[in-house]
């Protein structure tokens, strides 16, 4: 059996995300200079540089903003997928406004690339377990896999319990397959910790020779493939500074002239596909395990 872990990029601007909200007028975003465009380019010569396909979880107001940029994702032969439209976090939504924002971004995306949408990541990882009312709405739109689950603790997101492996999760609307965010397990005086190491900045905190480790000790030992994510603003140290909290920009801004390069040395080490390719090649298409009782909250 060969593993491909999910190689995945979640296609936003640096002004939207959620450590800047409290800063950045929503109604405003119009007015700050577009990036994306650009940086999503770099990351798809990237890719092409090294041979490899990877899931888009794109914002449907990017798609909206720059509909030749999804169209060139989808040429260039990338999954595309559904970051929601307004990035805005699925607890802070109810039901009925959440999926309004998934069903405008999904039949955005769809039209647009021409293909069908198959999954979703949540904004910044949210859906938890005050959100998990979130997965029947997905289920009922249409989408197939989910990765929106961080099993860690953060002050953001996180269902610590969670399984760490992609699996099942049944709800009351039917079945959708997870691939959660990946965890690496560290022992401490006695007791079991998570240490994320999916990318974003996790990738730019940790040397990429530790990531590369943990990712390679989680296929060989643990015969389970990982995923990686990261943002195209983050392949660009000269995007504008955003004034805000001490933490938000430590969070954002930390070794961006760094990550290229750490890419480049993980793209080299392992292998990456899609993440319908990561999953199809572990389990096949309909043999994920079901996520054991009491797992979810």
């Amino acid at each position: 059996m060969t593993l491909i872990n999910a190689l995945t990029v979640d296609v936003e601007d640096y002004f939207q995300v959620s450590a800047f909200a409290r800063h950045v007028d929503r109604g405003g975003w119009d007015n700050y200079p577009l990036r994306v465009e650009h940086n999503t380019a770099r990351v798809l010569d990237l890719f092409d540089s090294f041979g490899v396909k990877g899931t888009f979880f794109v914002l449907g107001w990017v798609a909206r903003r720059c509909p030749a940029l999804v169209r060139r994702i989808g040429e260039r032969g990338h999954e595309i997928a559904c970051h929601g439209f307004g990035h805005q976090l699925i607890y802070d939504l109810d039901a009925q406004a959440f999926r309004e924002d998934v069903r405008s971004a999904k039949a955005l995306l769809e039209d647009t690339a021409g293909c069908r949408v198959r999954g979703y990541r949540a904004p910044s990882y949210s859906i938890t377990a005050r959100s998990l009312w979130a997965l029947d709405v997905l289920i009922e739109e249409g989408f197939e896999f989910d990765s929106s689950v961080f099993p860690v603790y953060h002050d953001i997101y996180g269902i610590p319990g969670a399984p760490r492996f992609p699996h099942l999760i049944r709800r009351p609307a039917g079945v959708i397959r997870e691939f959660p965010l990946t965890t690496y397990p560290l022992r401490l005086a006695g007791r079991e910790y998570r240490l994320p190491v999916a990318g974003g900045g996790y990738l730019r905190l940790f040397p990429a020779s530790f990531l590369a480790r943990c990712i390679g000790s989680i296929n060989g030992r643990e015969g389970e493939p990982a995923v990686l994510y990261f943002h195209p603003w983050e392949l660009d140290p000269d995007q504008p500074r955003i004034r805000a909290g001490a933490r938000s920009r430590f969070r954002h801004y930390l070794n961006l002239k760094r990550t290229e390069g750490k890419l480049r040395s993980l793209l080299g080490a392992l292998e990456f596909g899609t993440m319908s390719e990561a999953m199809a090649a572990r389990y096949g298409e309909d043999a994920l395990p079901a996520a054991p009782c009491g797992a979810y909250p």
